[in-house]
């Protein structure tokens, strides 16, 4: 059984974000890639903004659980989920692989 998060209400996808982007920080800043994560992120930030706001326009996804911010027509938690994925990608990766 997967314990019930949405207690959280409309902070619920907020703090998932920054949960998880607090594990990629520390992975990231353990294997001393913050600024290879930062630069892989920017490099890809504009892509993955344009595929998130058509996905959200065609209605891929609707999310519930957030607070309703929204900055350049997506949702605050979109923009951090651009960031979170690939640095929590990056931040296992030299965690495994760096040297």
């Amino acid at each position: 059984m997967r314990p019930d998060i949405s207690v959280f209400g409309r902070y619920t996808y907020l703090l998932t974000e920054l949960f998880w982007g607090t594990v990629a920080a520390v992975l990231l800043h353990r294997a001393g890639a913050l600024r290879k994560a930062a630069v892989t992120i920017l490099a890809l930030y504009p892509i993955a903004y344009v595929w998130d706001r058509y996905t959200l326009a065609v209605g891929v996804f609707d999310i519930k659980l957030r607070t309703g911010i929204e900055i350049a027509g997506i949702p605050l938690e979109e923009h951090l989920f651009m960031a979170v994925v690939p640095g929590l990608v990056i931040g296992f990766h030299e965690t495994i692989f760096g040297e």
